[in-house]
Formats: C-alpha cells, structure tokens, sequence
C-alpha cells in the first residue's frame, strides 16, 4: 500500500493528489493508495482519502504501507524512516502557492544526500519513483537521540565526581 501524507498545514498540496489520481486512471500507479489530503481541496476520484487522521490513525497508515509519500514533513519522514518505510519526498513548492518559500526542498535534498529518500519535484514523474523505489536499498535511518542522551549522561557523571 501507498500513504500519501500532507500533513496539516493551512497550505493545499493538489498537484500531488491530481497527479497520483491521474496516474492510477491511466494504469501507470497500480498499488492501493490511501491519503490524509490535509487542506487540499482536490478531491480524488481513484484512490481512499481523509482530510485529517488522528495520532492512532496516521501511525497505522506508516504501519501498513510499503511505500510512504509526503510532503517535506520532517516528523512524517523521520516516523516513515525508523519504521524501515520506503519514502518519497514532494516538497511543497511556493511557485505552486503550497508554502511561503522553499525550505522543504531544503528537507528533502538533505534527507536524499543522506540516501535515505527519493526526492521528486515533476510529479508526473511519480510512478517512475513509485516503481524503481521498491529495488533502491536506502541507508538506514539511525535517530541522533541515543548518542544525545549518552553524551549528556557522560557530562553528568563527569561533574558529579569533580
């Protein structure tokens, strides 16, 4: 299964739907799809939708999906990633009126370089990212926050013994 996630954000991300609607029409995306559209006015024709999802909800779309598709969103990404999750990232682009700037490319490009996801801008190139992804062997995502802790435990025995 395919979760597309568009967060919550004020900002409309109808591209992205439209194009995997357009894409199922025509064949080209044959996996079952499933999206928390956000505020999105695009109303898909070929796949299930909500506009929003609780907590419980969202993380059992991670769960039961192959193939994560969202939006520069770093905690869908990160929770995408240490549930070993093959991600595509569609940043919000601001020349399409779906943020005010551009720092999710920033987000994307960073998470790319690191080769931990796809990055696709043409999204109508997505069923090509769509069916290569499931061969692409990701770096695995290791969080920051144990080396954090250990390093702070470190300072606090440190000073304790001075």
């Amino acid at each position: 299964m395919i979760f597309i996630a568009l967060g919550t954000q004020k900002f409309h991300m109808n591209r992205l739907i439209k194009a995997v609607d357009d894409q199922i029409d025509k064949g080209l995306i044959n996996n079952e799809v499933f999206a928390q559209i956000g505020n999105s006015d695009y109303i898909p024709k070929h796949f299930k939708y909500k506009q929003f999802l609780n907590s419980n909800e969202f993380n059992e779309c991670i769960n039961k999906s192959d193939i994560i598709i969202t939006h520069s969103g770093v905690s869908t990404i990160i929770k995408s990633l240490l549930q070993n999750k093959k991600v595509i990232v569609v940043p919000r682009l601001s020349k399409y009126n779906e943020h005010v700037d551009n720092h999710q490319m920033e987000i994307a490009e960073n998470f790319s370089k690191l080769n931990y996801v796809y990055v696709v801008t043409e999204v109508e190139q997505l069923y090509e990212y769509i069916n290569k992804i499931i061969n692409h062997q990701f770096d695995r995502y290791v969080s920051g926050n144990k080396k954090m802790i250990s390093t702070i435990e470190n300072f606090i025995n440190v000073c304790s013994k001075k």
